[in-house]
């Protein structure tokens, strides 16, 4: 079984056939797919899988804290597994494409402005838009 499909039979998640496809999709995406995408791919895999079941089956590993959803500003909401594992997003503007990055200072600056308005930091996200520098 793959991580996402293990999580979904841990939470006591009845897994059709269909649900197992679509987790093991999600479990091999090393992108951050769109339901239509998901779609494509789990429709290759099982022809017999609705765009319907997809949207279901996204909603309810969402619910259940299996994947978390992303909107990076392009319209459609994209979808990862979550992680206990903290990383942020550096989004291409021209290609779509999604960059996971750890920086430990960036961490350090956000936990340090939470503490200087009088809060403790307990959950963030950041996602950084950019273009690549034409040389």
């Amino acid at each position: 079984m793959d991580r996402i499909e293990n999580l979904c039979v841990e939470k006591g998640m009845r897994m059709t056939e269909q649900r197992r496809v679509i987790a093991r999709v999600l479990s091999q995406a090393h992108d951050h797919p769109d339901v239509e995408e998901l779609y494509r791919r789990s429709h290759d895999v099982d022809p017999h899988i609705s765009i319907a079941t997809v949207y279901r089956t996204v909603r309810l590993f969402e619910e259940a804290g299996i994947i978390a959803r992303h909107d990076f500003r392009d319209g459609r909401s994209r979808y990862e597994e979550a992680t206990e594992i903290h990383h942020d997003h550096l989004i291409d503007m021209k290609s779509g494409k999604v960059v996971e990055f750890v920086d430990e200072e960036i961490e350090a600056l956000q936990e340090a402005i939470a503490h200087k308005l009088g809060y403790k930091l307990v959950d963030h996200r950041l996602e950084l838009y950019g273009v690549p520098i034409e040389e």
